[in-house]
């Protein structure tokens, strides 16, 4: 498993297959941490996030869980004499009984090594929504990060709402991968674009991108795949209202492109922080914990070569083609032979990791970590980008479900990325109407994101691709023609493992047959369409339909004269 939003995708995924097999689960393993060359000794691989115990204990009515395998089980797996299975994201729960079942009765353990996304179809037939719900359970209950990441998480938001203001959590969704599979490389300049390049080209070869390596960007962007930018974002909330000393917490990890793209944002809301800034280094080493000193005799990069060297070659490149010399490239400033990518201004391959960057992907899980509790605690959250159907998750996708499932009258804004960059691309075509015509149009439609509207296009569109992303109705509550629910939901002292088995509200479920339309498209081939979604109403049902949230954040409406991008 890869970063910490796939990894809680796939843990579900892995506890709901466990119970479909009615199969024992070992705490899975995350690559990330597991490959990392010496994270602290007092982890394990699962424990570097999470809290096992929490994990086995409250998933103990449903699954059996362990930590390791029997002894001799453990030998087998090391040499690897154990099936393995590679499911693709969108497995059906046929494949695993079909496939999967029989090679676990013949050799009592699987192995399943899931690389991107899920490992199981996101919506399952209406007959297993006991399954969806139980996939919840893992999500939202059993899987909570480890206690020294809750601490400083809640300090951390202390620290945010000191002065006793609210904060907003904005996640830019720069992510090189997620800019590669897009096509999105030329919104950026320079080593960037190259980079972004050359990351598609490795999609493309390992059969993740089914297109041609170059893609009009600027396309793209306008049908919404790109992220926002965030000088766009900061016109954005400008146009909402929120005044220019609003503290805004930088989420995620990565943001590609650096300090440089966030330059307009910070220029526009000079309290942008981040958790360097909210944390002491002592901090964040606690929280690394003591680990184990890299070898001193790590391979170096070649030394650069001086020009006289770089002459000395060139005449003894041999002959050159005729009668025109080949053009010269491009000049490279020293700032971008400089960091982690400076290798692609020398040669054509990316160099293997280091040990130290397999540490620092490692030390990228625990950032995620921080950054995904403190976003689901903020008083208001902004994404520059969330799933499009992509078949993977993503941070701010899973941000939004684990908001919307725990507290839904929380301001969230589900932009509409389309429809933003129309209006961006109107602002001069509106300079010459009505005082504040576009602040109103942009006021209009993010406010609308808020509410039921809003709700019912986040099913649309993301649900197909990641169910977390938007768990309703099944994790909150029922529909009329859902099943009773079924013994399995009480424990042993006959207490309900879940709440909130009230019938959806009536607006969820006439909005059903638009959101399973999308989803039926998106599903596995291995089930008749018919056992598919006969009755699966994806739109979540603890919105709340009014406009009472758009005031949030301590907007002040005289602000506007100086806060609209049409003055």
């Amino acid at each position: 498993m890869q970063s910490q939003e796939i990894s809680t995708l796939l843990i579900c995924d892995l506890v709901a297959i466990a119970r479909l097999l009615n199969a024992t689960l070992v705490i899975p393993e995350i690559q990330q941490s597991v490959r990392s060359k010496g994270i602290s000794p007092k982890f394990k691989s699962f424990s570097y996030l999470y809290d096992e115990e929490q994990f086995i204990e409250a998933l103990s009515d449903d699954v059996i869980v362990v930590k390791s395998l029997p002894k001799e089980l453990n030998e087998a797996r090391k040499k690897t004499k154990l099936p393995t299975i590679s499911p693709k994201g969108s497995a059906s729960p046929n494949f695993y009984l079909r496939e999967v079942l029989p090679k676990l009765k013949h050799s009592k353990v699987i192995r399943i090594i899931v690389s991107d996304g899920g490992c199981l179809q996101p919506v399952l037939p209406s007959s297993m929504n006991e399954y969806q719900r139980l996939r919840c359970r893992v999500a939202f209950h059993a899987l909570r990060f480890r206690s020294d990441i809750l601490a400083l998480g809640n300090q951390m938001v202390e620290r945010l709402r000191a002065s006793g203001t609210p904060y907003l959590s904005y996640h830019p969704g720069l992510i090189k991968d997620t800019l590669a599979f897009h096509g999105c490389a030329e919104l950026f300049q320079d080593v960037h674009t190259e980079l972004i390049q050359y990351t598609r080209k490795q999609l493309i070869e390992h059969g993740t991108v089914h297109e041609n390596l170059s893609v009009d960007s600027f396309a793209r962007k306008t049908n919404g795949s790109c992220p926002l930018m965030p000088e766009e974002v900061g016109l954005l909330l400008r146009a909402m209202g929120y005044p220019p000393n609003t503290k805004i917490y930088l989420a995620g990890s990565e943001t590609f492109g650096g300090q440089r793209v966030l330059v307009p944002l910070r220029a526009m809301y000079p309290n942008l922080v981040d958790r360097t800034s909210l944390c002491s280094k002592m901090e964040l080493l606690n929280l690394i914990g003591h680990e184990y000193p890299l070898p001193s005799n790590l391979p170096k990069p070649p030394p650069v070569k001086s020009e006289k060297q770089l002459i000395e070659e060139w005449k003894k490149a041999g002959p050159r083609p005729r009668p025109l010399p080949p053009p010269p490239a491009r000049p490279f400033y020293q700032h971008e032979k400089e960091g982690w990518y400076a290798w692609i201004v020398e040669t054509e391959t990316e160099p293997d990791p280091s040990l130290m960057d397999l540490r620092m992907q490692a030390h990228r899980l625990l950032w995620d970590a921080l950054d995904y509790y403190i976003s689901v605690e903020a008083d208001a959250f902004f994404p520059g980008f969330n799933n499009i159907g992509t078949g993977w998750p993503d941070f701010s996708s899973l941000v939004i479900g684990h908001r919307s499932y725990q507290a839904p009258s929380r301001v969230t804004y589900r932009p509409n990325r389309t429809t933003l960059v129309k209006l961006f691309g109107s602002i001069h075509d509106n300079l010459y109407h009505p005082m504040r015509n576009w602040t109103i149009l942009v006021r209009d439609h993010l406010n609308k994101s808020l509410g039921e509207e809003g709700f019912i296009a986040e099913a649309q569109i993301s649900k197909p691709a990641s169910f977390l992303a938007h768990p309703f109705p099944e994790c909150s509550c029922r529909t009329s023609k859902s099943p009773n629910i079924p013994d399995r939901m009480k424990s042993s002292s006959g207490q309900l493992l879940y709440e909130g088995q009230e019938e959806c509200p009536e607006w969820m479920v006439r909005g059903l047959e638009m959101a399973s339309a999308k989803t039926t498209s998106a599903t596995d081939g291995d089930i008749d369409e018919g056992d598919l979604l006969e009755d699966n109403n994806e739109v979540d049902g603890e919105a709340e339909s009014d406009h009472g949230n758009r005031n949030d954040m301590s907007r002040s409406m005289e602000q506007d004269e100086e806060m609209d991008p049409d003055d």
